[in-house]
């Protein structure tokens, strides 16, 4: 599943977005009318500087200009011509102009014939206005990290109830009743709303958990007696003397069809139920005298076949599960294997971690056959033949974490692997080779 970011850390990314976006703008802002006002005021001082000395110098011939260590003037005809990089310079204001290592600002301009520059010099004040511009910019991430860490902090204070309630949603447990969501008094108008649509949840999923459970217990106890009355009867009719071969078969057969009703009952009564309370109804079995037993039950299905059943190399192995649903699940595997062979050895084995694989000598499949079976338990399609049906198979699987498995080659059979306790593969994966 993708990583998702929590909801605290897409609002402070966003709130960090919006502070950065806010100084950005203010800073730039702040540096446009700051480089528009010092234009204004240096033009404003120049002209002002030229324009007080030309009056002065029509008021009183004998005025002459002193140059101070920041401020110079420079006349055509004075004998004093202005430096060679402010000579070609046209008539107005210009600004970061360099002299040597000195940053100036020049103002030329033609008046009465002569040609006047005048030239000021802002090392120092461009100096000073860089470590004020440092200052300013270091002021703003200093506030937009305040900023950060108090959002974060004031997200974090506004954001725990929320978390406790996910808490708490999360240690609710599925098989008790009467539980529900608890609201601090101090929670927000929306925290109420989610907590109150929950518990509304709560009750409604408690009533239909309830009439399921009802439904179940019912169904078993109903389902099971009769059941068990028709299994009597035909047991007692096979024991009848004179028997006619021909009603001994089909009481034989209702007798096995009874027995998969049985199984089937008990399979969905496990798949009604949570794994982990399968111990009540849970039996220990030990697999390596059981297999035996359902190979023997399945024999009839090879008459008519040149088919050979065995059980090779069992080792010793004991599994706590409900007998029933591991006859069923066994017997279907081989019940396929049965009906997909003609001829040949049928070989079942059972490994000491309770995995058991069937070996049919069968046709084989394709890997387009495998993957058309498990499509069909992926969407529970219809079972054909006897047994459970390889969609309540899988089903099974799924709710056990059982592991199944398929390889099989065309023209040389197929072997089927079932591990009861989840460790050779995955709860349902089919692979074909050839």
């Amino acid at each position: 599943m993708a990583h998702r970011r929590s909801l605290q850390k897409r609002i402070q990314f966003w709130l960090a977005g919006y502070a950065l976006l806010l100084t950005v703008a203010v800073f730039v802002h702040g540096y446009l009318v700051n480089e528009f006002a010092e234009r204004l005021i240096w033009d404003s001082l120049l002209e002002t500087e030229l324009n007080h000395h030309l009056q002065r110098s029509r008021e009183d011939p004998s005025y002459r200009w002193t140059d101070t260590e920041g401020l110079q003037l420079y006349r055509n005809g004075d004998g004093r011509p202005p430096p060679p990089a402010l000579a070609a310079l046209p008539d107005g204001i210009h600004d970061e102009m360099m002299l040597g290592t000195r940053e100036v600002l020049v103002l030329a301009r033609h008046v009465d014939g002569a040609r006047y520059t005048l030239v000021l010099d802002i090392t120092d004040l461009e100096h000073r206005e860089d470590l004020l511009t440092l200052f300013v910019l270091g002021t703003a991430v200093a506030l937009v990290l305040a900023l950060g860490l108090l959002a974060s902090l004031g997200l974090r204070r506004a954001l725990r109830p929320l978390t406790d309630m996910a808490g708490d949603i999360a240690r609710l447990e599925p098989d008790h009743s009467d539980q529900r969501v608890a609201l601090p008094d101090d929670a927000s108008s929306e925290l109420a709303v989610i907590a109150g649509a929950l518990n509304d949840y709560l009750g409604r999923h408690e009533r239909f958990v309830e009439r399921e459970r009802v439904f179940i217990d019912t169904a078993s106890h109903e389902l099971r007696t009769p059941m068990a009355v028709i299994a009597g009867a035909l047991e007692l009719a096979l024991a009848q003397p004179g028997l006619p071969a021909a009603a001994q078969n089909q009481v034989q057969r209702a007798h096995r069809t009874v027995r998969d009703v049985e199984q089937l009952i008990s399979l969905l009564l496990v798949l009604a139920k949570d794994p982990g309370r399968l111990s009540k109804i849970s039996d220990h079995v030990p697999l390596h005298e059981l297999i035996p037993e359902i190979i023997d039950d399945h024999r009839y299905l090879t008459r008519g076949k040149d088919l050979v059943l065995s059980a090779d190399r069992l080792a010793p192995c004991t599994v706590h599960l409900p007998i029933a649903v591991v006859q069923a699940a066994i017997g279907n595997l081989l019940r396929n294997a049965i009906e997909n062979s003609d001829q040949g050895e049928i070989r079942v084995q059972l490994s000491a971690d309770a995995t058991i694989t069937i070996h049919d000598p069968g046709h084989g499949m394709t890997p387009e056959e495998i993957s058309r079976i498990y499509a069909q338990i992926a969407r529970h399609g219809e079972r054909a033949g006897g047994g459970i049906g390889m969609d309540l198979l899988g089903r099974l699987c799924e709710h056990l974490g059982w592991g199944l498995r398929i390889e099989s080659v065309p023209g040389r059979g197929t072997v089927s692997t079932l591990a009861l306790r989840g460790t050779a593969t995955p709860p349902v994966r089919g692979t074909g080779r050839g």
